[in-house]
């Protein structure tokens, strides 16, 4: 894995916080926390998308965050565990994985 799809992974992590943020966030400082999430998690998107290509970093960024997120709920915030929806996320991570399998990251024509 390279530098380029560690900040993928990353930004899925932040992006976990920032979701959670914007339904769970009560106070100036839980806002302000949810925007440098927010703004920390579409930087290294934008980052990774500028060397690998675009829509796989998106898919990718999207199901970690969703897996996340929905874990997240589940262990921290009291949702119910279902294992349809365990199932459900397993199969979204599979492709998520079959995705960067299958991704080449050949440079594109001008990078350095």
């Amino acid at each position: 894995m390279n530098k380029d799809w560690l900040k993928v992974i990353i930004a899925a992590f932040f992006e976990v916080f920032w979701v959670i943020g914007l339904k769970h966030a009560n106070d100036f400082w839980t806002w302000t926390g949810t925007a440098i999430a927010i703004y920390i998690s579409f930087y290294l998107m934008i980052m990774a998308g500028r060397k690998l290509p675009v829509g796989t970093v998106y898919a990718v960024f999207v199901g970690l965050g969703t897996a996340g997120t929905v874990f997240s709920e589940i262990l921290f915030f009291g949702e119910p565990f279902k294992p349809e929806k365990i199932l459900l996320i397993m199969l979204l991570l599979a492709g998520v994985i079959g995705l960067k399998l299958v991704t080449t990251d050949k440079p594109q024509e001008g990078d350095e």
